[in-house]
């Protein structure tokens, strides 16, 4: 992969391996020449990501909703910047300049891009890997609420091993290359559009 797009917190929270990994991320991304795609913030986990790829000598492209474009929040070492009309230009605009999508812990932003490129997925409308990276276990009740989900009827265990997850940026970065996309769903074709 080229490029990913990281869906990460725009806070630190309070787990000092998260933002040592993140950095660590920003790092490896930068030395295997992966082009960092996100949220252009210079703060939290978003920005010690970013610090870590241009520490590396690496590239990253921030995407950020005019609204929010203030000299608080832009980073100003980016190497590119695309300011957006809205949130959902944002995303759009993430979903076609990578080449796969990385999760690493945040709140409801973090949460709301995950689950709409994850849907996106499941709908057939990309064949992108998508990966969690689990530092701490911070996701673990999520994935236990999507093994829930599965078990009740809601989910289709298939789309929830579409998305690959590892506690360490080495182990998810191969499961990302080795990623093997589902079919296309089959209630989506021509005869039905």
């Amino acid at each position: 992969m080229k490029s990913i797009a990281v869906f990460c917190g725009s806070s630190e929270g309070s787990d000092s391996k998260i933002i040592s990994e993140a950095y660590q991320l920003g790092k490896t991304f930068g030395e295997q020449h992966i082009k960092l795609v996100y949220g252009a913030a210079k703060i939290g986990i978003m920005g010690e990501i970013a610090r870590g790829v241009l520490e590396a000598q690496g590239d990253v492209l921030g995407i950020i909703p005019g609204f929010l474009e203030t000299k608080e929040i832009v980073h100003p070492k980016l190497t590119e910047l695309i300011v957006t009309d809205n949130m959902h230009e944002r995303k759009v605009i993430m979903y076609e300049k990578s080449d796969g999508f990385m999760v690493l812990p945040g709140g409801f932003g973090t949460m709301d891009e995950f689950f709409e490129i994850t849907t996106w997925g499941q709908l057939g409308l990309h064949v992108k890997p998508i990966g969690i990276l689990n530092i701490n276990g911070f996701f673990d009740n999520l994935l236990a609420q999507c093994d829930t989900m599965v078990a009740r009827g809601f989910l289709k265990q298939e789309n929830l091993e579409a998305v690959v997850v590892d506690d360490t940026i080495d182990g998810l970065l191969e499961k990302m290359n080795n990623y093997k996309p589902l079919p296309a769903p089959k209630w989506l074709n021509k005869d039905r559009l």
